[in-house]
């Protein structure tokens, strides 16, 4: 799943591409292979606009770690 499921909250990436910092050598792979697309059959596009990019966040979680903060509040409800 992390590797094979492309999320639309994420810019079509996995979430090991956001994870592991692959995300800008796949938009540059998936802007070569549109450019190249364009070139050869330019009367399949509608527009000659490159599609913008998605502003991504820096990580995925699906579980985000506990911060220490909040750690010992959890220990502190679970002890009473």
């Amino acid at each position: 799943y992390n590797h094979d499921h492309h999320h639309t909250g994420i810019g079509l990436h996995t979430p090991a591409d956001v994870h592991y910092g692959l995300t800008a050598a796949t938009d540059r792979h998936r802007h070569q292979a549109l450019a190249a697309a364009r070139t050869a059959n330019p009367e399949r596009f509608t527009t000659t606009a490159t599609p913008a990019i998605l502003n991504l966040p820096d990580t995925a979680w699906i579980n985000p770690p506990i911060h220490e903060t909040q750690q010992n509040k959890t220990v502190q409800r679970t002890a009473a």
